[in-house]
C-alpha cells in the first residue's frame, strides 16, 4: 500500500526545471518508495540503486560509459542510495552542465556529512528533507476514513466553534494520536498494528542507525558512548541542555560532544531548538532544547511505551510530538525563555515577522497563560495559543485565533 507524501506537492512543482533533486531523510523514512513512485508516472526513465555495486563502479570509475547506459536517450535518472558515490557530487555535475536529463538523487544525510554532492552543486539542486510519517500521513495508512475528522477538527479550532463530533469518534481519534505519539511515524511501524511488532521493528531501525550511520560514518568503535549520550538526550526532551550533565554520562569531552550533536542532528534523530530573544540582558540567547525527529525512535531509547498518562513525562512527549509536526510543515520553530525561568515552549516567526507562542500541557490549568501573557506583553501583537491532551473530548487549544494554526494534534 502506497501512502501519498505531503511533499510529492513540492517535487512535482519541480518536475520542470533543470535542477537536481535531492531527497534526504533518516532511513528507513520511505525516500525509495517515495521514489520509485515518482518514477512511476513518468516516462522514458531509469532508475538504479548504488547499493547496486556495478552501476556505482561504473558512476565512480567510467562516467562516459555510465552516460551511455543510463542517461543517454533518457529523460529521468532517478538514483538511490546516492551516498555510497565518491566525489558524487562531481560526478553530478559534469552530466548536469552537459546532458538536458533530469536526475533525482535519494540517500541518508551521509549526502550532507560528507559533502559529497552539496558543494559542487551550488545553484544545481532542490534539496527536499523527507521525515517520517506526519500524523495526516499516519492517518491515511492506519486510519483513512479519521483524515475528514482530522480537517473537521481543524476547522473547530481555527472557529474556537464546539465539536460536533461524537464522543465515541473523539475518543478514537484521540487514541490514535496517542498511539502516533508513542511510537511514531516511521512507515514500517505505522503500518503494523500490533504493539509489540511496533517495539520490534524500532529496535532494529534504531540498531540498523548504530551499524550504518554510528560505525561506518563515524568510525566509532567506542558506540557505547553514543548511546549513553542518546539516552541522556532522550530524558531530557523539551529541556534545555546540560553540556556538563552530557559530558559525565557520555564521557565525551565538550568539543566531541558538540562534534557528536551536530552529527544526530544531521541525521535525524536529534534537533537542538535555539533561542527567540530580543533583549540579551533579560532573556536567554545561547543553550538550546532538545528534540527528538521521531518520538517512537526517542521511546526506544529510553524504553518506555507507557500511555501518556501513565508517564511522568507525558507532557515532554505531547511537545515533542507538536515539535515534529512544526518541523515536517515547514516551522522555523525556538523557544522562550527569561533568566528569571519564564518560559514559553514555542515560537514561530511567520511571514511579516508575526510571532505565535504556542504552550503544551497535558492538562489546561489557567497559570499555565502567564509565560504566554507575558510574551504577549514584551511582544505586542504577538498571538497565544495554550494546546492540551484532554482525552475523553479532544486535544484542545485556548488562545487567541490565528490563521497559521491547525488542529494542534495535526500542525502549527
Amino acid at each position: 500500500m502506497y501512502i501519498k507524501r505531503t511533499i510529492e506537492y513540492q517535487i512535482h512543482a519541480s518536475l520542470k526545471s533543470k535542477e537536481i533533486i535531492a531527497i534526504v531523510g533518516p532511513r528507513q523514512c520511505g525516500k525509495t518508495t517515495l521514489l520509485q513512485h515518482i518514477a512511476h508516472d513518468l516516462n522514458s526513465t531509469n532508475f538504479i540503486s548504488f547499493d547496486d555495486v556495478k552501476a556505482l563502479q561504473m558512476f565512480e570509475q567510467d562516467i562516459e560509459t555510465f552516460i551511455a547506459i543510463y542517461i543517454q536517450g533518457k529523460k529521468y535518472l532517478f538514483i538511490d542510495e546516492f551516498q555510497y558515490a565518491k566525489e558524487g557530487g562531481k560526478k553530478l555535475k559534469y552530466i548536469y552542465d552537459f546532458h538536458e536529463t533530469k536526475i533525482f538523487i535519494s540517500g541518508s544525510s551521509a549526502i550532507d556529512l560528507t559533502i559529497h554532492a552539496v558543494k559542487y552543486l551550488v545553484g544545481r539542486v532542490f534539496i527536499f528533507n523527507l521525515y517520517q510519517f506526519d500524523f495526516e500521513e499516519f492517518l491515511h495508512a492506519r486510519k483513512p476514513q479519521f483524515v475528514s475528522v482530522l480537517k473537521e477538527q481543524k476547522k473547530i479550532f481555527e472557529s474556537k466553534k464546539a465539536s460536533t463530533i461524537s464522543p465515541a469518534l473523539h475518543k478514537e481519534f484521540i487514541d490514535l494520536y496517542e498511539e502516533y505519539a508513542l511510537y511514531g511515524g516511521y512507515p514500517k511501524v505505522v503500518l503494523e498494528s500490533d504493539a509489540h511488532e511496533k517495539i520490534k521493528i524500532l529496535k532494529a531501525i534504531f540498531s540498523t542507525y548504530f551499524l550504518r550511520e554510528v560505525r561506518d560514518i563515524l568510525g566509532l568503535i567506542d558506540d557505547y558512548k553514543m548511546t549513553a549520550l542518546l539516552k541522556t538526550l532522550a530524558l531530557q526532551i523539551g529541556n534545555l541542555i546540560d553540556y556538563r550533565n552530557l559530558g559525565l554520562t557520555s564521557e565525551f569531552r565538550y568539543r566531541p560532544l558538540k562534534r557528536y550533536m551536530n552529527f544526530l542532528e544531521k541525521t535525524f534523530i536529534c534537533s537542538f531548538v535555539r533561542p527567540y530573544f530580543m533583549n540579551k540582558t533579560v532573556e536567554i540567547v545561547k543553550n538550546p532544547k532538545v528534540f527528538f525527529f521521531d518520538t517512537g525512535m526517542r521511546n526506544i531509547v529510553i524504553d518506555d511505551f507507557r500511555k501518556l498518562a501513565d508517564r511522568p513525562d507525558g507532557g515532554a512527549v505531547l511537545e515533542n510530538t507538536v515539535f515534529i509536526e512544526c518541523i515536517k510543515n515547514g516551522k522555523n520553530i525556538k523557544y522562550w525563555r527569561t533568566k528569571q525561568r519564564q518560559e514559553v515552549d514555542f515560537i514561530i516567526e511567520g511571514e511579516g515577522r508575526t510571532l505565535s507562542a504556542f504552550e503544551v500541557k497535558m492538562k489546561y490549568d489557567s497559570r499555565d497563560m502567564k509565560s504566554l501573557n507575558l510574551f504577549v506583553e514584551k511582544y505586542p501583537g504577538a498571538r497565544k495559543t495554550m494546546l492540551y491532551f484532554k482525552k475523553d473530548t479532544a486535544y484542545k487549544g485556548y488562545g487567541d485565533s490565528d490563521a497559521s494554526v491547525k488542529y494542534p494534534v495535526y500542525s502549527v
